[in-house]
């Protein structure tokens, strides 16, 4: 495409153009000579009405041609808005899948904000399982009216019942399972009441379909996609549990829904 300017004649080239025509006309009516209209002789000048007559004449021709007037060539209509495409938001708010997870649980990242008797027996749990001695965590079993709950009390003896759950003879796989439970943080439950409880992992108070990418990358370490498939599908955290009391009590160690 030319640019604009190219295709622009202005008003002074239209009259040059109409000066060297009649300049032209009047050569040959005084017999050929080919004087420029700037070098007229003073004598000529009485014949100035009559050239500014033609060049007139001239002009009124040339208003009858197709000479693109001085603009540019191509001059598309502007688009006013009311021409313009609909583009009406979606206000449509985006589907929630239901939060099957416990809508009263709160949420805790950050280990600092757990009470310190909390705090203290995850400390404990975590160092008994890295110790990779299962024995380890049988201090911290509480008895009594308060005795811990370990699954469903397979065994009269908690340490082999958790050796049970676990896929090698010592119980190491448990172990495992506890130190990546308990790297995440915990949902607080019932809070004010005498079932009040921490329990690990935090997906447990959570809807899993409302995951954000990181929190899934979270419970990846603890299960496998496989496992999160399932768990997906029936809409709540199925894996082991760990729950502790706000006075620094191991409360259970559970599994399932």
């Amino acid at each position: 495409m030319r640019p604009a300017e190219e295709t622009t004649i202005s008003p002074l080239l239209i009259r040059l153009c109409a000066a060297t025509v009649l300049a032209g006309a009047l050569s040959l009516a005084t017999g050929g000579s080919a004087l420029a209209l700037s070098v007229l002789s003073p004598d000529q000048d009485e014949r100035a009405p009559t050239r500014q007559s033609e060049e007139k004449q001239i002009l009124q021709a040339l208003d009858g041609t197709t000479l693109p007037p001085p603009g540019p060539a191509i001059d598309r209509p502007q688009t006013g808005a009311e021409d313009a495409p609909a583009t009406t938001p979606d206000t449509k708010a985006a589907e929630t899948p239901a939060n099957n997870g416990d809508q009263s649980a709160e949420i805790i990242i950050d280990m600092s904000k757990l009470p310190q008797p909390v705090k203290h027996m995850r400390e404990q749990l975590v160092e008994a399982a890295a110790s990779g001695d299962i024995a380890r965590l049988r201090p911290l079993i509480s008895t009594g009216d308060k005795q811990t709950q370990v699954m469903n009390g397979e065994s009269d003896d908690p340490i082999e019942t958790l050796k049970s759950f676990s896929g090698d003879p010592d119980g190491q796989e448990i172990l495992a399972i506890i130190l990546d439970i308990l790297s995440t943080g915990p949902a607080r439950f019932d809070a004010g009441t005498p079932d009040e409880a921490y329990v690990w992992p935090y997906f447990t108070g959570k809807a899993l379909g409302s995951l954000t990418p990181p929190e899934r990358v979270d419970l990846l370490r603890i299960v496998t996609a496989g496992d999160l498939a399932g768990m997906e599908e029936n809409g709540n955290y199925n894996f082991f549990r760990i729950g502790i009391s706000p006075d620094g009590k191991w409360k259970f160690f559970s599994g399932g829904d």
